[in-house]
């Protein structure tokens, strides 16, 4: 049986190997043993933000973005100066989660001015604020989505920051390898990798876990979203996954669970409309488990 030959793009092969031609990104590869001419200014940037999270997921739709943006949330609301750089070059959702749709990116002298959310002050880079309709889709190749992020870490002025959250798209492809590229001189904290509890969900997660060991980047832990069904009416809990194998994986990978975030109407509502359910819905149980989650974090990033 044939197998399909990993990318060798971050290997002494990349750009040269036999898998490589025809690649559109190959001509980039091959310049990367180089001295990128960027990364000292991004090493600059990076420097002074104390702690900078990727937050991953295997596959769309398990609400990897929505964790991101309260996680966010919950630090600026604890007096964190927070910022989320938004990796999702073709489907940009953190604008609408945080509030910043209608406004644009401005080129100053100290480089890109990040849009500023109304939620505690939170600074954002999206390619979201760059298009002229939130219609208009983004067809990049992976060259030039490399040159958009990498732009996004040394053109933006980001100021001295206590975290900088890296919202990805889903999987393992051309966003990620240069976002841990970019970052390795300044040594992320790790990645927060966001999963549902049903099968086929973990089932790309473990996929997820085996880029970052490959990639050298560090598991914090796994955070378990929708994974209950809070009543809007009586507040009843109601499991909707099977529990089992998100526990198995949490075992068989020496990874632990950081938090289980239910299914809070109150709190999608919000999310819907781009409020902040932090301080419109404190009492809600996903916002609770948001705050143990960031307490966890501190536990590991603070080791």
């Amino acid at each position: 049986m044939e197998q399909l030959a990993e990318c060798p793009a971050e290997s002494d092969l990349a750009g040269r190997a036999s898998v490589c031609e025809g690649c559109p990104g190959q001509a980039l590869c091959q310049s990367q043993g180089r001295i990128d001419p960027d990364q000292e200014m991004i090493d600059i940037r990076m420097n002074v933000i104390k702690h900078k999270i990727l937050v991953i997921s295997g596959k769309g739709g398990v609400g990897k973005s929505t964790v991101g943006c309260m996680l966010a949330q919950v630090l600026a609301s604890q007096s964190c100066k927070v910022g989320v750089v938004d990796l999702d070059i073709c489907g940009p959702s953190i604008p609408k989660l945080l509030s910043v749709e209608e406004q644009v990116v401005v080129n100053t002298e100290y480089g890109w001015k990040t849009l500023l959310s109304p939620h505690n002050g939170i600074k954002v880079m999206s390619v979201g604020a760059m298009l002229k309709s939130d219609r208009d889709s983004v067809v990049f190749r992976g060259p030039r989505k490399t040159g958009l992020i990498k732009r996004f870490f040394k053109d933006t002025f980001w100021g001295k920051l206590d975290f900088l959250i890296c919202d990805t798209p889903p999987g393992t492809s051309d966003e990620h390898l240069t976002a841990i590229k970019v970052l390795k001189n300044v040594k992320p904290d790790g990645a927060i990798i966001v999963t549902t509890s049903q099968g086929v969900s973990i089932a790309t997660v473990r996929r997820e876990v085996n880029f970052c060991r490959k990639m050298g980047v560090k598991i914090l832990g796994l955070v378990v979203n929708m994974s209950t069904f809070v009543c809007p009416c009586c507040d009843e809990v109601t499991n909707i996954f099977p529990e089992d194998e998100i526990e198995k994986l949490s075992e068989e990978q020496k990874i632990p669970i950081l938090a289980r975030i239910p299914i809070d109407m109150r709190v999608t509502s919000c999310c819907e409309v781009g409020r902040n359910p932090v301080i419109e819905h404190p009492d809600s149980q996903a916002i609770k488990c948001m705050e143990q989650l960031v307490k966890s974090l501190y536990n590991i990033i603070n080791r």
